[in-house]
C-alpha cells in the first residue's frame, strides 16, 4: 500500500476510536498530515504506526505505549495538555492547537 493510501486509512481507522475518546484531528491540517505521512513511514519500516516523535526503546511492551492512537496509555497526562504529545489529536473543544503545550508528566498538577 502506497504512504498516501496509508495515511488516508489511518485517519478513517483513528477518527471513531479517538472520538469515543474525547479527542478529534487537530485542526491544523498541515501538522495532521504531516504527522499521519510520519505513521505511515514508521509502520512501513516496523509494522507498528508509532508515535513520531517518541523514540522507541528495546522494550516490546514500552515501545505499544507509543503506537498511535496512544491517548489510553497517558490518558491523564494528555488530558492535563488537551492533546496527545505529538499533537496529531487534541481534545474536541480546541480550535488553536497552537496554544497549547506539552510539558512532562512530572510537571502536571496532582
Amino acid at each position: 500500500m502506497s504512504i498516501a493510501a496509508r495515511k488516508k486509512a489511518l485517519r478513517f481507522l483513528f477518527e471513531p476510536v479517538v472520538d469515543k475518546l474525547g479527542y478529534k484531528f487537530t485542526p491544523a491540517e498541515e501538522d495532521a498530515d504531516f504527522l499521519l505521512e510520519q505513521e505511515a513511514i514508521i509502520e512501513a519500516e516496523t509494522g507498528m504506526p508509532y508515535c513520531p516523535c517518541q523514540a522507541r526503546a528495546k522494550d516490546r511492551a514500552e515501545n505499544m505505549r507509543m503506537v498511535c492512537p496512544c491517548i489510553p496509555f497517558h490518558r491523564a497526562h494528555y488530558d492535563a495538555m488537551r492533546r496527545c504529545w505529538c499533537g496529531l489529536f487534541v481534545h474536541k473543544d480546541v480550535t488553536d492547537p497552537d496554544k497549547l503545550r506539552q510539558f512532562p508528566e512530572a510537571k502536571m498538577k496532582k
